[in-house]
């Protein structure tokens, strides 16, 4: 087995949906950060083996999209492109697949990659209306077309807006994060304390350069819209809860993500291909996994990722404390803290992870040191990209270390990976 290098990414700053990235596609905004990457390192007219990933909410022309942002890119026109989708996760997973194929000598090289825009969501018409439409087109001649118009009512053209709840639930992923902290006892104080966290350490990442060669602008965006260097826990305390408006509700707009726009993309490859190029190697991925749960039975529906590190950790025979940083995608505060919780309870861990002990707690100040997506956003396929590539350039900053990247998805799925740093013995 290869060790799977990971030589950087880059993005386009994060906008809230509805806002300066309005008029984007999501196959603008990929291509964007996709020739970014290839400026970066130098690539153009590189054949690279595979590109992987897509979108979360996507248009039906959208079918091919990772294929069409290769073309529209400098790099050489013969790079397939595969689409992939998997929720939150998506970038994320397209990374752990060509790593996969990287470490097999399947594949020398790939990129990773993902985009979301819920500003330009798709709108469609009811299934009646729809059917309608279908079998004119195949209807020969005025009349018959005109006799499939037979009983329709002016409601069949009522725009059907994309849906953001669990098909099997039917409560949004706030409401569902809102039941996992009532279940968990996380408090709104607490939430809000650690997306202050957030937007104070992301404006830090910003004000000393951190940011400068992870970002390309895009549509004259230079930084992420969302981000509150001013934001105050008093002001926080003020917000009105969101999924719950009972005395029991905790999750505000403050601590939970906003809709957002964005893409992000990773360059990963073997270290001979790397070493013939020039190219850095900031880190190494070295173990990913990925769960399910069930949360239709109530277990928690953003609770998968801590069955998927439990597994990834019996596999990499580490425990939880033997990690220099941390990521966990802050989808919600309030998923962060439960996550963190529910590695210490001890019978969560029998009976959840199989586990005879808990996992344990973490050194709080290890994780998202440079603040995450309650701060910069979360373009839903893009944040898995965006993550490793800021835990791989701190790695790198450290010379060496070893990092834990968590990540939580619709669906009731969970994907992580582990990241060392190229000095890691």
């Amino acid at each position: 087995m290869r060790r799977v290098a990971i030589v950087g990414g880059v993005r386009i700053p994060f906008c809230r949906s509805g806002t300066l990235y309005a008029e984007l596609s999501n196959l603008e905004m990929l291509t964007t950060t996709l020739n970014a990457l290839v400026e970066k390192y130098n690539l153009a007219g590189e054949l690279i083996d595979e590109v992987v990933g897509g979108a979360v909410v996507t248009h039906a022309k959208d079918w091919n999209l990772a294929r069409e942002a290769v073309v529209a890119t400098k790099l050489h026109p013969n790079t397939p492109g595969v689409t992939l989708m998997q929720a939150c996760g998506t970038s994320l997973q397209a990374a752990l697949g060509t790593a996969a194929k990287i470490a097999t000598g399947q594949i020398d090289c790939g990129i990773a990659m993902g985009s979301d825009t819920t500003s330009d969501a798709p709108i469609v018409f009811n299934r009646r209306f729809a059917q309608r439409l279908v079998k004119m087109q195949k209807a020969k001649g005025v009349g018959a077309k005109a006799r499939l118009l037979k009983g329709f009512s002016p409601a069949e053209l009522a725009p059907q807006p994309p849906s953001v709840s669990e098909p099997r639930t039917g409560l949004s992923m706030g409401q569902h994060c809102e039941l996992m902290a009532q279940r968990w006892g996380i408090t709104r104080g607490a939430q809000d304390q650690l997306a202050y966290e957030s937007h104070k350490r992301a404006a830090a990442a910003y004000e000393d350069g951190f940011m400068d060669d992870l970002m390309v602008p895009c549509a004259g965006v230079y930084t992420d819209n969302n981000l509150r260097p001013e934001i105050s826990i008093e002001k926080m305390a003020d917000l009105k809860t969101v999924f719950e408006k009972s005395d029991r509700g905790t999750l505000t707009a403050a601590n939970s993500t906003p809709l957002t726009d964005g893409a992000s993309s990773l360059l990963l490859c073997s270290e001979e291909w790397a070493a013939k190029r020039d190219l850095p190697v900031l880190a190494y991925l070295t173990y990913g996994q990925h769960s399910g749960i069930d949360f239709v039975d109530g277990k928690g529906l953003l609770m998968a990722p801590t069955i998927a590190v439990s597994k990834m950790l019996e596999r990499a025979g580490l425990a939880l404390q033997d990690f220099d940083l941390y990521e966990i995608h802050e989808a919600f505060a309030a998923q962060v803290l439960c996550t963190l919780k529910a590695w210490e309870d001890a019978k969560y861990c029998k009976e959840m992870l199989g586990r005879d002990a808990p996992l344990g707690a973490i050194d709080r100040t290890k994780l998202n040191v440079k603040g995450s997506s309650l701060a910069v956003g979360h373009p839903f396929a893009a944040t898995g990209a965006r993550i490793v590539a800021v835990l791989a350039k701190l790695l790198a900053e450290r010379g060496g270390g070893r990092g834990l990247i968590s990540v939580c998805t619709a669906g009731g799925m969970g994907v992580c990976a582990i990241l060392e740093g190229a000095e890691t013995k």
